[in-house]
């Protein structure tokens, strides 16, 4: 049996906020990192999580493709990502370790690890859940980052506020106008005694950030326009607080790495999960609901990345050491 390559392979759709999950593990481990942005074609995307059958067979000619040798450890993020997942599972011989993030909507026993947010209430004897999501957001990266901006975010005068904008999505449906309007006569309240800096994701329609452009043109807000390098690791080195809308689990948990106080604004939508998740980190002491001002407290930063760095390890020297 051929020998596996000693790496780490991150599979994701490329998608920004799966793929950093993975790398937030990922850049915890003592392995050499490889990134596969993968894109099954119809009607496998559908079918996807299921059809592991011959599923490298069945990747557009724009994704990455995998190729033995497999490597010791892959850690997978999204529908797409578990059919390619399980499949290098199988052609390893069993002997590739695979690591899924988030809920699979799979069997966990299809996989040596799952990482999902408690507030999917997945149990099982191979599930490590955590409070949220991975990240990558670490001590060292926040002073590299602190450096790298400190020439845009230093003139900022203090308190900085960071706002963070998710947008539309499946489980929040979409922002209507009357919410970025209202959202934006909050900022400019709050213009008034903090420097705004702000960043939407790829979700935030451009009507909304057209209107908070204009609602906050000459308060001194720094909004990055999407073009220039991404200075989000800079916002979260920089802000002495946070104010980040509820749909996103994942800028919340970012947010909440740095140990600084965080208010979630809440928008409309949500479920059961959600509800669970905010629950969860008010009852941590982490967040407070945003009530037209900014609070500061104190808690410890949230490191659920590197709690289940730690656990998986040890898992994978258990593994090693039984594989050979």
């Amino acid at each position: 049996m051929n020998s596996l390559r000693d790496e780490c392979w991150v599979v994701t759709d490329g998608t920004p906020g799966m793929e950093n999950q993975c790398l937030g593990l990922a850049e915890r481990l003592p392995l050499p990192i490889r990134t596969f942005r993968i894109e099954l074609r119809e009607p496998w995307k559908t079918f996807a999580p299921h059809g592991v059958r011959a599923a490298l067979d069945h990747l557009t000619p724009r994704s990455d493709r995998p190729e033995p040798p497999w490597p010791r450890l892959l850690i997978g993020c999204g529908r797409q990502s578990i059919p390619v997942s399980r499949a290098i599972k199988k052609l390893s011989g069993g002997r590739t370790f695979t690591v899924q993030c988030q809920h699979p909507r799979v069997r966990a026993a299809a996989f040596d690890l799952v990482i999902p947010p408690e507030h999917d209430r997945l149990s099982g004897a191979n599930v490590f859940s955590i409070a949220g999501s991975p990240n990558r957001i670490t001590p060292q990266r926040l002073s590299e980052a602190h450096a790298k901006f400190a020439d845009l975010f230093a003139p900022l005068p203090a308190p900085r506020l960071a706002v963070l904008i998710g947008g539309d999505s499946k489980t929040h449906g979409k922002l209507s106008a009357v919410d970025a309007r209202t959202f934006s006569a909050a900022l400019v309240r709050l213009s008034g005694d903090h420097s705004l800096m702000i960043s939407a994701s790829r979700r935030t329609p451009r009507g909304h950030m057209d209107t908070l452009r204009h609602s906050l043109a000459g308060t001194g807000a720094y909004i990055w326009d999407g073009t220039s390098a991404n200075p989000y690791f800079g916002m979260l080195a920089w802000a002495d607080a946070f104010l980040v809308t509820s749909d996103s689990v994942n800028m919340i948990c970012e947010a909440a790495s740095t140990g600084k106080p965080v208010q979630v604004l809440t928008v409309p939508g949500g479920g059961r999960r959600s509800r669970d998740f905010h629950a969860l980190l008010r009852e941590k002491g982490i967040t407070r609901p945003f009530a037209g001002r900014i609070e500061q407290w104190t808690y410890a930063p949230l490191d659920e990345t590197g709690r289940a760095a730690a656990h998986l390890q040890s898992l994978l020297a258990d593994h090693f050491a039984t594989a050979g």
